[in-house]
């Protein structure tokens, strides 16, 4: 609980420090994108939402806050994944993008009978190609990969970035 308050805190807090003596106001400045994601096979079931604003200091660095779900079925097995997290965007040319994301995802899992709570953090160092003005498509590793208790098959995971 104390997460959540410290997120928002977080958030607000851009809106206190971003007021400008200028005619730019915060909202022209914030973006909203995320990502969304459906898989369907044999016997699974994967959807992901995960809805994301940021807020633009200039051309060259950008903050923000992610909440996320993400629900896995296969067989047996099902997973509910919450998430909360802070990204951090820097651009030192115009079409390269380099992020910070750090999430902290609480993951609820079944199989059959047997049921599994627990937490873990995700800090994501990534790279990313900026295809059009808010679009951006690369790669992120995760520093913080624990293969017993990650959502994810390997550290390594694509980037598809859309933002307004």
């Amino acid at each position: 609980m104390k997460k959540a308050f410290l997120l928002i805190f977080v958030s607000l807090s851009f809106y206190g420090f971003s007021q400008d003596k200028s005619s730019t106001k915060f909202w022209d400045n914030v973006r909203f994108g995320g990502a969304f994601g459906l898989g369907f096979g044999n016997n699974t079931t994967n959807i992901a939402i995960i809805p994301s604003a940021i807020y633009d200091f200039n051309e060259y660095v950008s903050l923000g806050v992610s909440l996320g779900y993400q629900y896995a079925k296969r067989d047996n097995a099902k997973s509910n994944v919450y998430s909360a997290g802070l990204l951090s965007f820097f651009k030192p040319i115009n079409q390269i993008q380099l992020s910070a994301e750090f999430e902290q995802l609480f993951v609820n899992t079944s199989f059959g009978n047997l049921n599994e709570k627990y937490n873990y953090p995700s800090l994501n160092l990534g790279a990313a190609y900026q295809v059009s003005k808010g679009i951006a498509i690369g790669l992120r590793y995760d520093v913080l990969f624990n293969g017993n208790k990650s959502i994810y098959v390997s550290a390594f995971s694509p980037i598809v970035r859309i933002f307004f």
